[in-house]
């Protein structure tokens, strides 16, 4: 199964937000190291994983659920 690697600035691209703003869903645990993006030979640079960001960004928005930091949702 092949994968796309995506750098914060193509990514902000392709989902039409800031790169600013995805810089915080970092911090906020909503994207998660080893799930949406690795850091390629344990340097400061992230490759997101266009597959798991896609996948969860059409979950999320499919229903009423509140991602969790572990990976899960909360149905509120």
């Amino acid at each position: 199964m092949s994968e796309t690697y995506l750098t914060t600035d193509q990514l902000a691209a392709r989902i039409h937000y800031d790169t600013r703003t995805i810089r915080d869903r970092l911090k906020d645990s909503v994207l998660l190291e080893g799930t949406h993006y690795f850091r390629p030979f344990g340097g400061r640079k992230l490759l997101f994983i266009w597959e798991a960001i896609e996948r969860d960004i059409k979950r999320c928005s499919l229903t009423d659920a509140i991602p969790m930091a572990g990976g899960g949702v909360a149905h509120g």
